[in-house]
């Protein structure tokens, strides 16, 4: 195990990473292909990239880069250098079919009917994100998008976002639980001997090149300078100072356009409701796990500062709640096991108040950090109810631009959605995905994922049957944000 990494080095980091550029009220999320390879690096040495270094003013305009696996190929970087980067980025979110099981993309989310991104489609080779205020924003990519730009790039697709006052579209505040990160790295890494939940995170966990929660460093490209001179622009590598490593102060950046259906979820919990507007709304925060004002359904000293220890059986908030699937709060040991006897004791299984302790894993090897946006005209619920169902294709469109962040794809993303979001048997369920992003579809051996329980203290459960697909997966991909020394490698060519 490796002692703790040094603190980030924030001028070589994207600024997305650190701020979220939530100061900032619109955004557009330009998909590029490369048309003309020397042109593109041309354009990519002199783009004004944002670093996440802080002094003065915040920027009132930001730029933000992020590649494929086939881009960074494109480009012209060594396919043996890019292979060094995880599979699953490799592969792409849609390279292949067990992948998309595994992520829930199937039925309606499957690749082959995505806008963008999917099965038998090219893979967008660079992801540009702008920011900028509303007045601003028209004018800044316009700026950027000169002669220059358009002989390099073939703009396919653009996805328009907004902050939407810090709600999404089913008019929950969001982006609320977000891990704090070590930045300095001045707290020592313990390897699986944490009993309670802790927000706080090692920078490794997001960035690649820094120790993880493991204490650990997670497989990236390390370069040899003696075999390509190129390289010597790129930071150290901390562990092996002899080679340079290209991921260091980069991050996996996760993409996922999801429309909601806002209709089909205020009406179906208006007919579970028999039209009762307080059973309304408890349904409603019962299934997300939050008041829509992001107050949590337990006790707390804050909107983030709690744990489900002490709510077992999901009396106050339900185990198959979003937020509870998303994050369940958990540390490395079953609550309530302080002490070394009285852990081993609830490790083996004894004493435990539920059976459910060690069904979930410890959730500070999974944490990511969001960085998304909405799209679309906002929908109270009045409107929501007054709206025909099912009409996500017949009106204007609305959902999520989902970004998240973090320095292993399978660990954190793909584990989150598969074996907490996706999963119907999570902390012991039986026949519920994820009452908002849940695809609805049968798992395999024919077990149902459209029902929701809210457990009752001395009765059976009250159970909600029948949940539509509310959440629709329209695009996707995998990207990688480098750090801007390695962004100027990448720029090169690797030559």
């Amino acid at each position: 195990m490796t002692s703790p990494g040094s603190a980030v080095a924030f001028d070589d980091v994207q600024g997305l990473v650190r701020f979220g550029h939530g100061h900032l009220s619109r955004s557009v999320f330009h998909l590029l292909w490369i048309v003309d390879v020397e042109a593109a690096r041309a354009w990519l040495q002199q783009a004004p990239v944002t670093s996440a270094a802080a002094g003065g003013e915040r920027p009132a305009q930001v730029l933000q880069l992020a590649f494929s696996a086939a881009g960074l190929c494109a480009l012209g970087i060594d396919r043996e250098i890019v292979s060094d980067f995880s599979a699953e980025f490799n592969a792409g979110m849609a390279g292949d079919s067990n992948r998309s099981r595994r992520l829930g993309d199937i039925g309606a989310n499957d690749p082959g009917r995505w806008r963008w991104g999917g099965a038998g489609a090219s893979a967008p080779h660079v992801l540009l994100l702008l920011y900028a205020d509303d007045s601003r924003i028209e004018d800044w990519q316009s700026e950027l998008f000169d002669a220059a730009f358009e002989q390099a790039f073939e703009r396919r697709i653009a996805l328009p976002g907004e902050l939407g006052a810090g709600r999404e579209h089913f008019g929950f505040v969001d982006g609320i639980s977000q891990p704090e990160i070590d930045w300095q790295g001045d707290r020592s890494v313990d390897s699986h001997r944490r009993s309670t939940y802790s927000n706080r995170l090692a920078p490794g966990e997001i960035l690649l090149g820094y120790p993880n929660e493991y204490g650990l460093y997670t497989r990236r490209p390390l370069l040899d300078p003696a075999r390509c001179p190129a390289a010597a622009v790129l930071p150290e590598a901390t562990e092996q100072p002899q080679l340079k490593d290209l991921g260091r102060n980069g991050s996996y950046l996760v993409l996922r356009q999801l429309s909601q259906d806002v209709p089909a979820f205020w009406q179906f919990l208006d007919r579970v409701a028999q039209g009762d507007e307080t059973r309304r709304e408890q349904l409603a925060q019962a299934m997300v796990g939050r008041k829509r004002d992001g107050e949590p359904l337990l006790e707390a000293r804050g909107l983030n500062a709690f744990d489900y220890d002490d709510d077992p059986a999901g009396q106050r908030c339900p185990l198959g709640a979003h937020v509870r699937r998303a994050n369940p709060r958990t540390g490395d040991f079953p609550p309530h096991s302080s002490g070394i006897l009285k852990r081993l004791l609830r490790t083996l299984g004894f004493g435990s108040q539920s059976g459910r302790d060690d069904l979930v894993a410890a959730t500070r090897f999974h944490r990511l950090l969001r960085r998304g946006r909405i799209y679309g005209g906002a929908l109270g619920v009045a409107e929501a109810l007054a709206t025909e169902a099912g009409g996500v294709a017949s009106e204007e469109e609305r959902g999520l631009l989902f970004v998240c962040l973090g320095a292993s794809i399978s660990r954190q993303f793909e584990f989150v959605q598969n074996a907490w979001l996706d999963s119907a048997k999570f902390a012991g369920l039986r026949d519920e995905s994820d009452p908002l992003l849940g695809h609805r579809q049968p798992m395999p051996g024919g077990l149902a994922t459209d029902h929701f329980s809210i457990p009752r203290a001395g009765r059976p459960a009250d159970r909600v049957e029948g949940l539509p697909q509310f959440v629709q997966v329209r695009g996707g991909e995998y990207f990688f944000l480098p750090g801007l020394r390695a962004l100027r490698f990448i720029a090169g060519g690797g030559q």
